[in-house]
């Protein structure tokens, strides 16, 4: 496969950003994918202007909205105003029609706006009245989240969690990469370079639909997000307690999907096994609803998927090249004929 054009934007992000190695890959696995990305961490650590670099680097249409209670849906999605010297309604579109839209602070705003963000992320269009508008392809919504304050938030419904492909969990950085930071928080930031159009991205998409994924690679997959429903079946009757409901069908195509893309990211054509258990703990943590007894017990989403992980069998390694050989038959078999 030929060189990646996204390695020369995670370099270029990487001018600004130190460390964050996970959390850049998962931005381009996203981008890849034409999925949406939701990143939680406590504040401080880079969050927002790992974003906002991203989308500087590959060209396009950027908006960042500072979600806070006051917000409207009509902020985010756009309305339809009055114009008294013409005697018409003239539709002002809001931020969301852009090619990449960073949410700040997601769960800061009530759950009617967190709504309206639900039809422009599944549908890519927004119903103004009685008008529909699609919004710019590609077209890619990152969210941030600070985990660590509950007052004046409001956590998002199920139904928009699930729309976002991956979750990533953002921690802190080790003592050289801080250093390195301090460092160059004392020098003036440097300009970033757009490397990629918005075109160059949707025909990588459509290389990355190339990339082949094996019938085995899809039936792990789907097994590890049938293991979380129902983890008894899997042999993990101890977690059993823990787990209200599992995993949608959704995290098995996101699952699929991510792979597809982590495969054609680190220049290969083909899916392994490991990329579906690399990504399984982004895909899969904002989707499993815990019980109170996890709560009580300290078992988190992530010691759930690390156990299915652990319990469910890994196929073989099947490339494209093996799949498309013929199959020879067994000597025995012409001895029979």
């Amino acid at each position: 496969m030929s060189s990646n054009p996204l390695e020369q934007v995670l370099y270029e992000v990487k001018r600004t950003i130190v460390g964050q190695d996970k959390l850049l890959e998962r931005m381009a696995i996203a981008l890849l994918s034409g999925g949406h990305l939701l990143v939680e961490g406590v504040p401080g650590l880079a969050k927002t202007l790992a974003v906002k670099v991203l989308a500087e680097s590959i060209g396009g249409q950027f908006q960042r909205v500072q979600f806070t209670p006051d917000l409207v849906p009509a902020d985010l999605t756009g309305t339809r105003v009055y114009r008294p010297h013409s005697g018409d309604f003239e539709t002002v579109l809001g931020p969301v029609f852009a090619n990449l839209l960073l949410a700040d602070e997601i769960n800061r705003a009530p759950a009617k706006v967190q709504s309206a963000l639900l039809e422009v992320m599944q549908e890519h269009q927004v119903t103004i009245g009685r008008e529909t508008f699609p919004v710019p392809a590609p077209f890619l919504v990152m969210a941030t989240q600070n985990p660590i304050e509950s007052e004046g938030t409001y956590p998002l419904p199920e139904a928009q969690v699930d729309r976002f492909m991956m979750k990533v969990v953002v921690d802190y950085p080790t003592p050289p990469e801080e250093h390195a930071v301090v460092g160059r928080a004392l020098q003036p930031p440097p300009a970033t370079a757009a490397i990629l159009t918005p075109e160059d991205l949707l025909r990588m998409q459509s290389e990355v639909e190339a990339v082949y994924v094996d019938p085995s690679v899809v039936t792990y997959a789907v097994a590890v997000v049938g293991a979380t429903r129902h983890p008894a079946a899997a042999g993990l009757g101890d977690l059993a307690g823990y787990v209200t409901y599992g995993g949608s069908p959704r995290a098995s195509i996101n699952l699929v999907l991510g792979a597809r893309s982590l495969a054609f990211l680190r220049g290969r054509d083909y899916v392994l096994p490991t990329d579906v258990s690399e990504l399984a703990g982004d895909v899969l943590r904002h989707r499993l609803v815990m019980s109170y007894q996890a709560l009580a017990d300290n078992v988190d989403p992530d010691t759930v998927i690390n156990a299915v992980l652990r319990a469910t069998p890994v196929p073989a390694v099947v490339t494209r090249e093996a799949a498309q050989a013929p199959r020879r038959l067994d000597p025995s078999v012409w001895a029979q004929q």
